[in-house]
């Protein structure tokens, strides 16, 4: 284990991620969403094989037993892509980054319902504080004078889709969860691109637009992009905890406010910014924690569930 690499190689994700997300709005105005998901998902396949082949797990990438349980996560995934596109082409890129800080509380609350995860009572008040950040942080879109507003192509309907886009990734995280149990991490990032890309390209054949030179270029990289976050992601849980990684996820907040300003002269709305602070201080207090439980449990060598905080 070495905690520095590992965090290193989350933030370089986060930026790899974000620069994926700043391609796509770049090149949003004027494609199919369903494009957009082929691009990023068909081309993220590039890496991916790179990476297969480097560890010797290209044959085994496409063995599974659980067919059935990629679907229903590729579908989910897909479905938070779809939505995550369509808030990015309508929001300012810091609000849609911030918006999807919602997945985490989703995926909690899911874990509880669907996993029986044991859900204790400081992360319940802190899954309340951060859905209470992230009404803050849709106010400003939503909350419109003219509630037919709300169905236009405009900033109240890219956050209702940064919201769904949320409830999906967080859905799509516990199938992940469910799927590492028995399968690749290779498989399971092998079989949402290739379902991602077939629903992309099903999705835009009746609208296909054909790209320009640099709207190719820039979907293509997105792609590329997309791919090595991922790889670069996975391999960050090799050298630290999930605990110490996580909490760096927030970090794209930065970023995105600077690519925002510099690239698209955006300006987050004060309420994003408040709205998020609540969000992220209400999982780095869920990390914090947690850390504290484990610390606790090895020093006394007893189970989780004895232990009620």
């Amino acid at each position: 284990m070495n905690p520095l690499i590992g965090i290193g190689l989350k933030i370089i994700s986060t930026f790899a991620f974000l620069a994926m997300s700043t391609l796509v709005k770049l090149a949003s105005s004027n494609m199919p969403i369903g494009e957009l998901m082929f691009f990023r998902a068909f081309f993220a396949l590039i890496p991916l094989g790179i990476w297969l082949w480097w560890t010797d797990e290209l044959r085994n990438a496409v063995k599974t037993t659980r067919l059935g349980g990629h679907l229903v996560r590729s579908i989910s995934g897909s479905g938070g892509m779809y939505f995550g596109f369509a808030s990015l082409a309508l929001l300012p890129l810091p609000d849609a980054t911030a918006l999807g800080y919602l997945s985490p509380i989703v995926a909690t609350v899911l874990a509880s319902i669907l996993l029986k995860e044991v859900v204790r009572p400081y992360r319940w008040a802190a899954i309340g504080i951060g859905f209470l950040g992230t009404l803050i942080m849709a106010a400003p879109h939503v909350l419109q004078p003219d509630l037919a507003k709300l169905y236009t192509a405009g900033p109240a309907l890219g956050a209702l889709a940064g919201l769904t886009a949320s409830a999906c990734n967080g859905f799509s995280s516990i199938q992940i969860r469910k799927l590492a149990q028995i399968e690749r991490t290779g498989t399971i990032v092998f079989y949402f691109l290739m379902v991602t890309s077939l629903v992309g390209l099903s999705t835009s054949l009746f609208e296909w637009r054909e790209p320009t030179l640099n709207e190719a270029a820039l979907l293509i990289c997105s792609g590329i992009l997309g791919g090595i976050g991922q790889i670069l992601i996975t391999a960050s849980y090799r050298y630290a905890d999930a605990s110490v990684i996580v909490s760096f996820e927030y970090s794209t907040l930065v970023w995105a406010v600077a690519i925002g300003f510099f690239v698209f002269g955006d300006i987050p709305h004060l309420a994003v910014f408040f709205g998020a602070l609540l969000v992220i201080a209400s999982g780095l207090y869920v990390v914090y924690r947690e850390r504290q439980l484990n610390s606790r449990l090895q020093a006394a060598a007893i189970s989780p569930t004895d232990v009620v905080l």
